[in-house]
């Protein structure tokens, strides 16, 4: 099966196609952060869909070239800065710092490359796009020496919102870098400096300012992937006007008349507990916040993947606890087939229907069905592995579709979540005087009939800790790992 995907533009399913002559090359240009706090679990519901989109893309055989730019310069940041009393690159670093290290704790592939947009040679293409803009007519210079983009020469505005233009007064002029969607209006490419702006500043041929929000995204995107982009993606709150704005800058600056864009992919919004997130509500969460509390990166990433990119996601707590639990249950079958496995080189292909998981994404990244396909896999491999009917060659070979399968996901345990009983407890009593000699005893059963390959009351001894509020998990060298309960 293709590869199909939803376009925003034609609100259609498309087969993904590379270019002519360009072999099963695909280009993908994502949406980074803005710099100006930490990133929260909104922003990396979007991170985590397009790392799904990339790895599954690069599984059914495409050659991914990904860039991710990162906004240290628009009104947020330049506020925080003068706010804190510091220079605006001394303002962005630690935040930059933090992406990327929240971005590897999701296991988040790394883009080729990450642009940013105060870089030297970036803030040259964009003033060399506007140059082109206001030669072409697209683009004027007002009163006060800042630049806009004159929407009236781009008859398709609005088109990727479906934003009605009827009634659009001539001159209406938008210089913030967000509006709300029933505003259609020229907007700034080139923003002449401000008092509010403090040393923040560029020169350029219309005086000191900065660029325009939309603008830089154009400019970085095709001086690094061309004038045509395959794939580029964003949260629904990206489409207008940011979006829209890149088309309009980026084809009537183009040499010739192809799209600035081919498939276009939003996702939806992210809820928490059922409302809108937000500061206010209590209900405003960074990554961060979910690891003080004790939650695991890969816990996380779960949650974000779990339900379809274009419908809204509720993430609970209790989501992240059912995640704690599915996991544990992939983790313990992973180790239940090695241990069938055993030395075994052979591998036998498992039935036709697991395959059904990379057909299901196949079909618009379709993850319900995905992970459907994954637990029914699971449970009947455990049944098989309960009635001794699993032989070594065929654990083998689900061990090597699991493999397949989790290049996609990323779901294996991180080093730093294993903990092994003997770092935590003296074998008789832990600090809290919950752990009894009859856990150890438990733990020596369960071992024995592991080695024994007694699965079944594997499983059985297991339930027992779980009950008793242990966690049990097995590690690949065959030692048991045990954690308190949440």
């Amino acid at each position: 099966m293709a590869v199909q995907v939803y376009n925003t533009l034609t609100r259609s399913l498309e087969q993904v196609v590379p270019r002519p002559g360009r072999g099963a090359s695909l280009s993908l240009y994502t949406c980074g952060p803005t710099v100006y706090n930490h990133a929260h679990i909104g922003n990396f519901r979007a991170y985590v869909f397009e790392d799904l989109l990339q790895r599954h893309l690069q599984a059914r055989g495409f050659a991914v070239q990904r860039v991710m730019n990162i906004t240290d310069v628009d009104d947020k940041t330049i506020r925080g800065a003068v706010s804190a009393g510091i220079s605006l690159p001394e303002f962005t670093a630690p935040f930059k710092k933090a992406f990327f290290e929240d971005a590897e704790t999701l296991r988040l592939l790394k883009a080729e490359e990450y642009p940013e947009a105060t870089d030297p040679v970036q803030i040259a293409r964009m003033i060399a796009m506007i140059a082109t803009l206001l030669e072409r007519g697209n683009a004027y210079q007002a009163e006060d020496g800042s630049v806009y983009f004159r929407i009236g020469s781009f008859p398709n505005y609005g088109r990727l919102a479906h934003v009605d233009l009827e009634g659009q007064r001539p001159g209406q002029r938008v210089a913030t870098d967000e509006y709300d969607k029933e505003v259609a209006a020229d907007f700034a490419l080139w923003k002449s400096w401000v008092p509010e702006d403090g040393s923040v500043g560029w020169e350029s041929p219309w005086g000191r300012g900065r660029p325009g929000w939309h603008i830089e995204c154009s400019a970085m995107a095709t001086g690094l992937l061309g004038e045509t982009i395959d794939i580029h993606c964003g949260g629904v709150d990206n489409i207008f006007p940011h979006h829209e704005a890149e088309i309009a800058q980026c084809e009537c600056a183009a040499h010739g008349d192809a799209p600035f864009v081919r498939y276009w992919m939003h996702c939806a919004h992210l809820m928490v507990e059922g409302s809108k997130m937000a500061k206010s509500a209590g209900n405003f969460f960074t990554l961060r916040d979910l690891l003080d509390q004790g939650w695991t990166g890969r816990e996380v990433r779960y949650v974000l993947l779990s339900a379809h990119y274009r419908a809204s996601l509720n993430f609970t707590m209790a989501g992240l606890a059912a995640a704690h639990t599915r996991l544990q249950r992939i983790d313990e079958w992973h180790e239940d087939l090695r241990g069938v496995a055993g030395d075994e080189i052979h591998a036998e292909k498992p039935d036709a229907s697991s395959e059904e998981f990379f057909n299901a994404l196949d079909d618009d990244l379709n993850i319900s069905k995905a992970l459907a396909v994954l637990a029914t896999t699971i449970n009947e491999s455990k049944r098989r592995i309960a009635q001794n009917q699993l032989t070594p060659a065929q654990a083998k070979g689900l061990l090597e579709w699991y493999h397949r399968v989790n290049g996609i996901l990323a779901l294996e345990p991180a080093a730093d979540e294993l903990q092994t009983r003997k770092e935590d407890f003296d074998g008789a009593t832990n600090r809290s005087g919950e752990w009894t000699p009859a856990i150890d005893s438990l733990l020596d059963e369960r071992k024995a009939a592991r080695a024994a390959k007694e699965w079944k009351r594997s499983d059985e001894l297991r339930d027992r800790l779980a009950a008793l509020g242990w966690l049990v998990k097995d590690s690949k060298d065959g030692a048991q790992i045990i954690t308190k309960k949440k």
